[in-house]
């Protein structure tokens, strides 16, 4: 295995990336959905993650009904009555989006997010914003999905200066050795850091082959926090809810939660998903039983 992976590459670009994605997302006009529209966003593993991030986001911020889909489980029905329909895809093959993107043409115009546009979403798009800059080689993402997530943070008008700031700093911050050892992650959200959480949980299953799990914050209590243990780990990605990091320190387990932006926060968790991938001798670019898109019948041009 090389040892500076495509992986490493593409999370340590992410301040530059953002950056162009924050210029993009923060122009006037645009394809992305204006304030007050009805808009379902819709995508597929890393991607439907950050959907869940930008919904959050979106009605957080007061600009209308957002709702995010798997794109497999999209209910997309005239009754529902979205004026748009965002799809998030590193690939642009991706069989399920393809499918979403062909459904509702002529119905519900659409605007996909995508890294490569020499693809066939891009052919069934009414609309598409690309990221070319932030595609990537490994098939575990990284810098694609947190870039589609910062241009949808400047959209709704977020300030993402900190963020980039913050990312920096956690590309140098040293990561303990307690969570390259630990048997077991459980990482926590709430609102827009929810998606960052099931993300986190994602990357380090992909990377490392890891135990982990991700809940809303206020979930953790009801159930899940019976798995944790000493050499385990709770990870929470924005403010703490009073009393849970008191909670988790009795049952042992170590509690991290981080004051950097939580975005900035999950490039930390990448770093250590890469980090827990080469203690353990595997290929974070090419982990067992993935490829970098699933297509379940062969992509085509209309």
């Amino acid at each position: 295995m090389s040892e500076t992976s495509y992986m490493e590459q593409e999370l340590n670009s992410q301040p530059e990336t953002w950056r162009e994605a924050a210029r993009i997302g923060a122009a006037a006009g645009g394809p992305l959905p204006e304030a007050g529209q009805r808009v379902a966003v819709v995508g597929c593993g890393t991607s439907w993650f950050m959907a869940q991030s930008y919904a959050a986001l979106r009605e957080g911020a007061g600009l209308g009904v957002t709702d995010p889909f798997a794109a497999s489980e999209a209910f997309l029905g005239s009754d529902r009555g979205y004026d748009a329909v965002v799809a998030i895809t590193r690939s642009g093959t991706t069989t399920e989006v393809l499918r979403v993107l062909d459904a509702v043409k002529g119905r519900i115009p659409t605007v996909t997010i995508i890294g490569d546009p020499e693809t066939p979403a891009v052919a069934i798009s009414d609309e598409t914003v690309a990221l070319p800059f932030a595609d990537e080689e490994s098939v575990v993402q990284t810098r694609f999905a947190t870039t589609a997530l910062t241009l949808l943070r400047a959209h709704v008008g977020e300030d993402v200066s900190r963020s980039v700031t913050d990312a920096q700093e956690a590309l140098a911050a040293p990561l303990e050795r307690e969570w390259v050892d630990a048997e077991q992650f459980s990482f926590l959200g709430t609102g827009w850091t929810y998606g960052l959480a099931n993300e986190a949980a994602l990357k380090m299953r992909e990377a490392s082959q890891s135990w982990t799990e991700s809940y809303p914050a206020m979930e953790y209590r009801h159930g899940p926090i019976s798995i944790a243990a000493p050499g385990r780990v709770t990870w929470l990605f924005g403010q703490a809810p009073e009393g849970l990091e008191a909670e988790v320190a009795r049952t042992g387990a170590r509690f991290v939660c981080h004051t950097r932006d939580p975005l900035a926060d999950l490039v930390l968790v990448q770093r250590v998903a890469l980090a827990r991938a080469r203690a353990r001798g595997l290929d974070p670019d090419n982990p067992r039983n993935l490829t970098r898109s699933v297509m379940l019948e062969a992509p085509a041009l209309p």
